[in-house]
């Protein structure tokens, strides 16, 4: 187990002992932030005097841009502003998880605060009731970069037994990911369920139904939880969309999508209607689907292991080779939703979320993009 983390490996009994202190009162809160990159996450915490009742109660603060790629030495400060409150799961109640917007010096949004345009979008469209629901794929590395439990100089058996597998020989991490759903529960995330995924050490776990600019949130909080389970076992989970070279499954972020329309009597009619849409938009939307403007997702959209090439739009029924999968049942019922499969797993889901609503909702026809 060279590859886990030598904090990992601490005196968890010592530590428990400070943990289990009366706090006299008072409440431990940490602020969360996406930092300059649109894909880490940062966080932070401070002490109030007694237990926030709503977000309302919770103050600004600040922090130093310039080690967050935010900013610039000579006017660092940056603005957090509490937008969203869950339990911590860490250190348990009373104590809070604040997702916070960063602004700038002159409180304009951050260039990687996305969850102003989002809510411009949302406030909208929110006459649809527009339901989201993501399927977060990610990937479990040891310290060293190597997929947990992966042979050290080699490869495990290939993919076909490990999709919702269950064993030793098949499942690799499943404290963590277990470890993580109670997380979520606990902090009040919307988490509707986890498996195991086609790649040995991938796991998805999916968040959902969110309306609107909830999507965005309870899904940042939930990789934030991630990641702070990660560290407690001392290996580490990458949203990277193509981790491994080769014929080995990459990571998305399947975007399940429904309007008030489309959930009633005939709703498939509007769900087609959305789909002729996304079409012609395909290249838009290519580069918001990842933070790097759609380079991350040419690893991922080959059109091989259950994907669309990047190149090529197209929808089917219960076809994962498609662009947008409509659902068996769906089409059955003729009302639901539809599956975008191209967001990567590192997206924002704040742009995703926001592009899909704008292009389903606000946008005009056009003519396709050439």
């Amino acid at each position: 187990m060279e590859s886990v983390s030598l904090s990992s490996r601490l005196n968890k009994a010592v530590r428990q002992q400070y943990m289990n202190l009366p706090q006299g009162g008072k409440c431990q809160v940490t602020y969360i932030w996406i930092d300059g990159s649109g894909e880490g996450l940062r966080n932070k915490t401070r002490t109030l005097d007694e237990e926030p009742q709503s977000i309302e109660d919770i103050p600004e603060w600040n922090f130093d841009g310039s080690s967050t790629s935010q900013s610039k030495d000579s006017n660092s400060d940056m603005y957090l502003i509490p937008v969203c409150m869950f339990r911590d799961p860490f250190t348990l109640d009373p104590n809070k998880l604040v997702l916070c917007e960063v602004l700038k010096y002159d409180r304009s949004p951050a260039e990687t605060n996305h969850r102003v345009k989002c809510c411009e979008v949302m406030e909208q469209i929110k006459e649809h009731c527009i339901w989201f629901g993501m399927e977060q794929e990610y990937t479990l590395l040891g310290v060293d970069g190597h997929p947990f439990s992966w042979p050290a100089n080699g490869y495990p058996a290939p993919q076909g037994p490990y999709y919702c597998g269950v064993g030793a020989d098949r499942a690799y991490g499943r404290d963590i990911v277990e470890c993580h759903y109670k997380a979520c529960l606990y902090a009040g995330i919307k988490i509707f369920g986890t498996n195991a995924e086609v790649m040995p050490s991938q796991w998805e776990f999916q968040v959902g139904v969110c309306e609107g600019i909830e999507m965005g949130d309870h899904l940042w909080v939930a990789r934030f939880l991630l990641h702070r389970v990660c560290e407690d076992f001392g290996v580490v989970a990458t949203f990277d969309p193509k981790p491994m070279t080769g014929h080995w499954n990459g990571a998305g972020c399947h975007t399940n999508v429904s309007t008030k329309q489309m959930r009633e009597e005939g709703g498939l009619k509007y769900i087609e209607e959305a789909i002729a849409k996304l079409g012609k938009r395909h290249a838009e939307h290519i580069r918001v689907y990842d933070p790097r403007g759609g380079v991350d997702n040419i690893r991922r959209l080959t059109g091989r292991n259950e994907t669309a090439s990047i190149k090529e739009f197209s929808s089917g029924v219960a076809n994962r080779g498609a662009s947008i999968r409509i659902s068996r049942q769906v089409a059955q019922e003729m009302k639901g939703y539809f599956e975008d499969r191209r967001p990567a797993a590192n997206c924002d889901p704040y742009s995703v979320t926001a592009a899909i609503a704008n292009t389903c909702l606000l946008e005009k026809e056009q003519e396709p993009e050439a």
